[in-house]
């Protein structure tokens, strides 16, 4: 991947940039890749010497390195950073660098730091309780130690005082549980994902032409879709009286609401498709979806 200077950032940040320090030790698949979709992962390694990221949207991983190796200066005697821990589970060799883990006598604590936003710790993801669950296969299986909990310590970039409320987070850096699963879950969790990236490789290994077309879709889910919402509104009003997820259902409020009131149609999207996928420009279900065709 080349990274671009749209912005004329200064050149020590476009250096550091584009010296990218992350590796996935030799691995199928590192932790990150697994979570992704199998379909985004293998069109990045098909067109990796094709692709542009501008320096400006990946400032934010300068700051997510940095806290690493800050928080590294912290560590006590019985504190293990940032580990690479490799293990093979159905022929595919699987790799994570698991941040923080503190051995205690009754087992080992796993953590992951997180540079992220409010809205992010005020709804967590369950991208994070996937990649803490396999972090802690990785450490059970390798080490032969037991997990007795996991968590994300979350730096809260965008947190602000005034915004303190219920649900808010009260600090600019959180440390969250994360619910652990047992070692049968996450052994069928892992499988599954190792699962779906190997049909995702046996159709770029077996096409019959330059399409990528066989490669499995993307799920709603992967392309945060939003759908489509009909909102009732009144004449002259900014806020809707009601959000349907049918016409239907619409036409039926817009009755009882009575005159001066109307349905705005609010078209669904898909953003991570639009907004922050690298690979669209070679994604036959994007071009389809955006040409107004059913994917």
């Amino acid at each position: 991947m080349r990274v671009t200077n749209k912005f004329h950032l200064p050149e020590t940040i476009v250096n550091v940039l584009s010296r990218p320090t992350y590796t996935k030790g030799g691995a199928n698949l590192s932790v990150t890749e697994m979570l992704n979709s199998p379909r985004i992962v293998q069109l990045k390694r098909l067109h990796d010497a094709e692709l542009e990221q501008d320096a400006a949207d990946m400032v934010w991983a300068i700051f997510g390195t940095a806290i690493h190796v800050v928080l590294e200066h912290g560590k006590a005697r019985n504190h293990i950073v940032e580990e690479r821990l490799h293990a093979v589970i159905d022929g595919w060799s699987i790799s994570g660098a698991i941040d923080l883990q503190v051995v205690k006598k009754n087992g080992i604590i796993v953590s992951d730091y997180k540079t992220t936003s409010a809205w992010a710790v005020m709804n967590e993801k369950i991208e994070w309780e996937q990649q803490l669950n396999i972090y802690a296969w990785l450490v059970e299986t390798v080490k032969q130690k037991p997990v007795t909990r996991l968590s994300i310590i979350a730096l809260i970039r965008d947190w602000s005082r005034r915004d303190v409320r219920e649900n808010y987070p009260p600090a600019p850096l959180q440390e969250i549980n994360i619910n652990l699963w047992s070692y049968e879950e996450r052994t069928y969790f892992i499988r599954d994902r190792i699962s779906a990236h190997a049909a995702a490789l046996f159709a770029v290994e077996t096409r019959s032409s330059d399409s990528w077309d066989d490669l499995p879709e993307c799920t709603p889910e992967q392309m945060w879709e939003k759908p489509t919402m009909w909102a009732v509104k009144k004449v002259g009003g900014v806020r809707a009286k009601n959000v349907c997820y049918t016409e239907e259902e619409a036409n039926e409020k817009l009755e009882l609401a009575g005159k001066n009131h109307f349905i705005e149609a609010r078209p669904g999207e898909r953003t991570r498709c639009a907004n922050y996928c690298s690979v669209k420009d070679f994604c036959g279900q994007w071009k389809k979806y955006n040409s107004g065709e059913a994917a």
